[in-house]
């Protein structure tokens, strides 16, 4: 009887100190087109009447929204085609491009990347160009910065990025000290992510298959 209950009190010990055990941190990479393969979306904004407002718009199961409310992001012809742009795009208005651009994805993944263009032209390569950070619901994952380069003219670029942990939520800033505008398409997310069981519901699941197999011995006693 008493060993029983010792196995007992154990296992009920080691499923509590697994509950304890902190999850892992996130590690995120910056990638190119490449890294998106075989079962990736591909979302551009072709077939949108230019002056679409871009704040509240789902597009490809994306939801849009931006920090500073509506009239300040459309759908446009922006800077042509440069910096993985084409037309039409999405396109900030002069001044209006220091808020936070919000995309909350369908489902979860674990890639996710898009163009840029900063207005006005620029010569010199712009750190911080733009900056990515990603979401689990409300839990932050990961957050990159990319250097904004000439393509010829206007800078920008691509931004990619990789997470070992999947998100389903990407806010997304530009630099608004050194550029005044900036245009975005080309959004590219890798397939549905399937989250594996974690060691710890693993090891949660087995402390408490051995906590019923001490239960049914003890009545068996």
């Amino acid at each position: 009887m008493r060993t029983a209950q010792f196995w007992i009190s154990s296992a009920f010990v080691f499923v509590a100190s697994l509950v304890a055990i902190p999850s892992a941190s996130a590690t995120s990479i910056a990638v190119g087109i490449g890294a998106f393969g075989p079962g990736s979306t591909l979302t551009t904004f072709t077939g949108l009447a230019l002056g679409t407002e871009v704040n509240g718009r789902t597009v490809d199961g994306i939801l849009f929204q931006y920090s500073l409310g509506n009239g300040r992001l459309a759908i446009n012809v922006g800077p042509n085609t440069t910096n993985n742009i084409n037309l039409p795009s999405i396109v900030s208005d002069p001044g209006d491009n220091a808020g936070v651009l919000t995309m909350t994805l369908p489902s979860l993944v674990d890639t996710f990347g898009y163009g840029y263009a900063l207005f006005p032209v620029g010569a010199a390569p712009l750190l911080n160009g733009t900056i990515i950070s990603l979401f689990n619901g409300a839990t932050p994952v990961g957050s990159l910065s990319y250097t904004a380069t000439p393509d010829p003219l206007f800078r920008g670029g691509f931004a990619g990025i990789q997470s070992t942990l999947a998100f389903n939520r990407v806010e997304v800033t530009f630099n608004s000290v050194s550029a005044t505008a900036f245009a975005l398409d080309n959004i590219r997310r890798g397939p549905a992510a399937v989250p594996e069981p974690t060691t710890l519901i693993l090891l949660g699941t087995g402390g408490l298959g051995l906590l019923a197999t001490m239960r049914r011995r003890k009545k068996q006693v």
